[in-house]
């Protein structure tokens, strides 16, 4: 049998240990990652081993050549021009592949039986077979659900935090037959997971799922990499030691010398032709390489230390990384998450601060402290994107420098010349944050079309009038005054796609920017007549003579944003006595409570002027919460149905489209008008996504997000839906408190627990397992019906951005909901106290 080892990447998360050397040439126990992977092959018995290479190839092929040193036989085959991709590069080799053959990745370290997934894949009569494994936290990897007997039923790539429904992910081990290579295009780039398994899926071939008992790690990132070096030490997996275990616990290679002086706590690995000096403390977890030098009186606590560093006199090594060749001189300090890239001199006396990263060839001065990443500029927090967009504490989390490096690594990921809007709200910390960010877009050749203040549906329905390939809006946080929200459009102002925001955030990490000459500076224009371009399709698509002749009085509470000065010159267009509130724009945006507390202003308002009906917009112009003409509001579950029902009404038969976790009534209404309702993961950009893409959509959005008329623009427009309400209430000659009144009586009801990031994917996996196939469903979370199709549900919705899970309960039946909710509230909690005791216990052990 032969193996294909996966040994392309470059391992841009393991920067600046990568730099220089591909991801599977990183060293576990002083060996590469790539050895123990040939050593697990032959264990069972697989000594014909294919790598595919693309970065740094000559790495790997002048270590193991031919493999015969290392007991099997190796050949290569080089991606030359481009990456092909998982599938791609092995398509490539498909003609060596004439028997069943495992596809295995370079960058994980596993002791998984082989032999019994073979074996496993031979008796079901697979065509592909993916080796699985249970992980604490899912969202970096490709989460897997079978049934009981094994077989792929359904499996989604790396899932955002709201989409685990299991802790069940592909390790990157696939055992395939020949001919499913067939389905995959030539010389084409390609991914197993995203591109051949869903087609198999498609197609109905039978593909299982085998889950390995034993020892898994993806070696993705920096903690993981030291994670796995750590257990391999302390015995977690079964790798080889390349050196002799001189007692208990410690390894030491040939030719070493250890002063008799010094003091080593064991698991401890010490590599060939080194020298450590007099009273050196070696605390155990310490990895020390081959021909490594350590100095009189120097501190060891957990560093892992690559071939060839010399350590001075009394430094002092915390659980920090140290490559290849480095040098670090007497008394400096390196602390906890440090990494220092090959080559690099540490000079006397210097520190290197916790989680600090020093690039390949770095000098560090004597006396120096480093706090910030020295590569040629600084780097800031792990993942950028959040649920919509990039959000942080203004001018401390989102300051000029930040936005200066997210502009750059954003115009980086587009070609040269490119156009983008950038556009605002008016508060003057966002006016900082646009001009920061264009000067990063224009320092890496990207043109700009500054649409300056302006509210964010008229950025958005710009955007496809203009020859741009995507847009910036920067405004305050619609849920935190405090904070900043930078969401990016893309050419048809849909916020951009999870694959776009990696790719951004790729470049941000690897400050991997375009450095434009002085010739190819982006430059800067401001489009003309936007609010007039956003006027003609607002009238386009409303009956302008029904507002004309509404008679309607609407009062109108602005909190103080930019689109007070664009909503009252459209209103006026069309004769609406508009009353308006807390227009001005030199205040600052309200609290949650002065929110409150202006909604009731509003409601008083309303009752005082007798008007049709008051609203309250927020979020830039996206969101808006209705008041009836006696002045009670209408949000959330109640302003969804209202909405549909105002919209179905006028558009019988048609569309409408609503996250997930949205009450049973708007089923209920479309029932009632011969409509369809389409049910979307909880977030605006699938929201969005989702009204574009399919047909006879009137309506989408709900009530805490906004609403979309995709005839208008794709985004959420408080504006437009404010002109429809007036133009669909005339039409229909009915009120707000009329409409209220006919809508479904549905009880729903949600409550929210606290979950550990590392419980969600075992709580979601747990749901699953524990209900029938047929009750489930699982857009977004695990959904849960009494009966099939039923209006009597459960969702199990994890939070995409906070350690919580929602838990969301429909039904006509108060009683039902009321017991279902302290049922699965009940359940949740106890699972989550379980599983939190036993991380504590594996801790303790």
């Amino acid at each position: 049998m032969r193996a294909v080892l996966m040994a392309g990447g470059s391992g841009t998360r393991l920067r600046p240990l990568t730099c220089d050397l591909p991801k599977p040439m990183v060293p576990v126990l002083n060996r590469p990652i790539a050895e123990h992977i040939i050593n697990l092959l032959k264990r069972h018995d697989i000594t014909e081993v294919i790598a595919t290479l693309h970065y740094l190839p000559d790495v790997m092929r002048d270590y193991f050549q031919d493999g015969s040193d290392f007991g099997v036989q190796m050949t290569y085959a080089v991606e030359e021009d481009q990456p092909l991709g998982t599938a791609g590069c092995v398509k490539n080799i498909a003609e060596l592949l004439d028997d069943t053959f495992l596809v295995i990745s370079g960058d994980s370290i596993t002791d998984f039986n082989l032999t019994e997934a073979i074996k496993f894949h031979k008796e079901k009569g697979s065509k592909a077979t993916l080796v699985l494994a249970h992980v604490p936290n899912p969202i970096e990897f490709g989460v897997v659900i079978t049934d009981k007997n094994g077989m792929i039923r359904r499996f989604l790539e790396k899932p955002s935090t709201s989409e685990i429904f299991s802790d069940t992910v592909n390790t990157g081990t696939y055992i395939l037959e020949p001919e499913v290579l067939e389905y995959l295009p030539s010389n084409q780039e390609c991914d197993f997971s995203q591109d051949l398994f869903p087609l198999l899926l498609e197609e109905g071939e039978p593909m299982y799922g085998y889950i390995g008992q034993g020892y898994w790690c993806d070696v993705g990132h920096l903690d993981a990499y030291r994670d796995a070096q750590y257990d391999a030490l302390y015995g977690k997996v079964n790798l080889e030691f390349a050196y002799h275990q001189k007692s208990p616990g410690l390894w030491v290679g040939q030719n070493t010398y250890i002063d008799p002086t010094v003091k080593i706590e064991t698991p401890a690995l010490i590599g060939d032709n080194c020298r450590i000096g007099p009273r050196v403390m070696v605390e155990a977890g310490t990895a020390i390489g081959d021909n490594v030098t350590i100095g009189a009186d120097a501190d060891l606590k957990r560093p892992i230390i690559w071939n060839g560093a010399i350590v001075g006199e009394e430094a002092n090594l915390s659980a920090c990384v140290t490559a290849r060749g480095v040098r670090i001189d007497r008394r400096a300090h390196i602390l906890e998450g440090a990494v220092v890239g090959s080559l690099s001199n540490i000079g006397e006396e210097a520190l290197i601060n916790t989680s600090v990263r020093v690039w390949p060839s770095k000098k560090i001065e004597s006396g120096a402290t480093l706090n910030i990443n020295l590569i040629w500029g600084n780097t800031a927090q792990r993942n950028l994107f959040g649920q919509r967009g990039v959000s942080g504490l203004a001018n401390i989390d989102i300051t000029p420098e930040f936005a200066v490096k997210l502009g750059a690594a954003y115009g980086s990921t587009l070609k040269p010349g490119s156009q983008v809007t950038v556009s605002r709200d008016q508060r003057g910390i966002s006016r900082m944050v646009s001009r920061s960010l264009i000067a990063g877009l224009m320092s890496v050749g990207t043109n700009i079309q500054n649409l300056e203040a302006t509210a964010i549906p008229l950025a958005r329905s710009i955007i496809p009038t203009l020859s741009v390939v995507g847009g910036i809006h920067v405004r305050v946080h619609p849920d935190r005054p405090d904070a900043l929200l930078i969401e990016f459009f893309d050419e048809q102002g849909i916020n951009i796609s999870k694959a776009r925001e990696k790719k951004i955030e790729g470049a941000y990490f690897k400050e991997d920017f375009r450095r434009s000459q002085i010739n190819e500076i982006g430059n800067m224009s401001y489009p003309s007549q936007v609010i007039e371009l956003y006027s003609a399709g607002f009238e386009k698509y409303l009956n302008v003579e029904a507002i004309r002749h509404s008679r309607a009085k609407v009062v109108i509470d602005y909190m103080y944003a930019v689109y007070g000065a664009v909503l009252p010159l459209l209103l006026a267009k069309f004769g609406v006595d508009a009353v308006v509130l807390n227009a001005s724009l030199s205040q600052t945006a309200p609290s949650s409570a002065e929110r409150e507390d202006l909604l009731i202003q509003l409601g008083r308002v309303v009752e005082a002027v007798k008007a049709s009906f008051g609203v309250q917009v927020s979020a830039n112009g996206e969101q808006l919460i209705l008041v009836d003409e006696s002045g009670a509001p209408i949000r959330g579950e109640m302003l969804t149905a209202l909405m549909v029902s105002l919209v179905l009404t006028s558009y019988p038969r048609g569309t409408v489209v609503v996250p997930v976790h949205t009450s049973s009534a708007i089923e209920q209404i479309a029932r009632r008008h011969d409509g369809r309702v389409i049910r979307t993961k909880a977030n605006p950009t699938a929201l969005m996504e989702a009204c574009h893409t399919n047909s006879n959509v009137v309506l989408g959005g709900s009530g805490e997000m906004g609403f979309i008329f995709p005839q208008l623009h794709p985004g959420f427009d408080a504006m437009f839906c404010i002109a429809k309400v007036i133009e669909m209430m005339t039409l229909q000659e009915r009120s707000l408190m009329q409409i209220r009144s006919d809508l479904p009586h549905v009880s729903h009801k949600s409550y929210t627990v606290r979950c550990p990031w590392r419980v969600k994917g075992a709580l979601m996996r747990h749901l699953v397992e524990t209900h029938p196939t047929e009750s489930l469903e699982l857009v977004d979370g695990v959904k849960i019906f009494q009966y099939p199709h039923s209006d009597d549900w459960v969702l199990i919705l994890p939070d995409a951005g906070e350690p919580l899970v929602h838990i969301f309960i429909n039904s006509p039946d108060r009683e039902w909901v009321d017991q279902a909710l302290w049922n699965y509230r009940s359940q949740v909690q106890k699972f989550v106290a379980q599983a939190q005791d036993g991380m504590g216990n594996s801790a303790n052990r």
